[in-house]
């Protein structure tokens, strides 16, 4: 049994990871939709860095900045440096943000094999009374450029709508227009502890909504035991995940859906 909130003092700070799939719609001006099996991380970005006691025997079966068959790199977000929580502390405090003391969890892909390209990784931060400070949306696209979307306010909270205007590109079958709108849901079990996490990312042009998406899964620990069920049932997931891009655009293009050139990167890292 779940429920969609629950007081979050208790939440285990431990990295998860997320059993679940990857789903993609676009309604024009072909309509176009597929669903692939994945997995993702959930990291406790703050316990980690202070060496909490509580996630040492977790921590310890999860490789970070070091191979292995599933395993974690800072220098795969932000900047690109040896310590992303650094980074992301960096990055809000230069944006006024001075009260996300609590934890920071990191929703991400992982390195499997050595090798990952991560769409999209999700940043939360919260207070020190459990409520969302922020939420940082880290997006990659195949040029090897990085941008990040700050959602921050007084309505910031689970499930409900947060919305953004599009300045990065992405796909060379989408403009650099219109607005995202995103919608993260999150349950926990009866003991208080995270169960499983769902973002929804929605584009809307000048018609409506263009591209409907989701990603997210049921958590369990980051154990060894999970990252090799995890690892033997989808051995080449990161890899699969560029294929599908690519073969998704062939698809694309087959249909006919306009094509648009790559522009230059926005100015700012980031916007708001």
């Amino acid at each position: 049994m779940t429920q969609l909130e629950s007081p979050t003092s208790s939440v285990r700070a431990a990295p998860l990871i997320g059993i679940g799939r990857v789903w993609h719609q676009r309604l024009r001006p072909a309509r176009n939709a597929f669903a692939y099996p994945s997995y993702f991380l959930l990291l406790p970005m703050r316990a980690w860095a202070e060496h909490d006691p509580n996630l040492a025997p977790l921590a310890a079966d999860l490789p970070r900045n070091r191979f292995g068959l599933i395993s974690f790199y800072d220098r795969d977000h932000g900047a690109g440096g040896p310590d992303a929580l650094a980074w992301f502390d960096a990055l809000l405090a230069a944006q006024g943000i001075d009260d996300a003391a609590g934890e920071v969890w990191l929703q991400t892909l992982p390195r499997v094999l050595g090798y990952a390209f991560k769409p999209v990784s999700f940043w939360f931060a919260f207070r020190r009374d459990q409520s969302l400070a922020a939420i940082v949306v880290e997006v990659n696209n195949t040029f090897g450029e990085r941008h990040c979307y700050l959602l921050q306010g007084p309505d910031l909270d689970w499930s409900r709508l947060q919305r953004a205007s599009k300045v990065f590109h992405v796909s060379p079958f989408c403009s650099v227009s219109g607005q995202y709108q995103f919608r993260f849901e999150r349950q926990f079990d009866e003991a208080g502890q995270w169960h499983s996490l769902l973002a929804r990312i929605d584009l809307l042009d000048e018609r409506g909504v263009l591209i409907q998406t989701s990603t997210g899964g049921v958590l369990q620990p980051c154990d060894k035991s999970a990252m090799r069920r995890a690892f033997f049932s989808m051995p080449l997931m990161t890899l699969g995940v560029i294929f599908r891009i690519h073969w998704q655009a062939l698809k694309l293009a087959i249909k006919r859906v306009p094509f648009f050139r790559k522009p230059a990167p926005p100015q700012q890292f980031l916007s708001r």
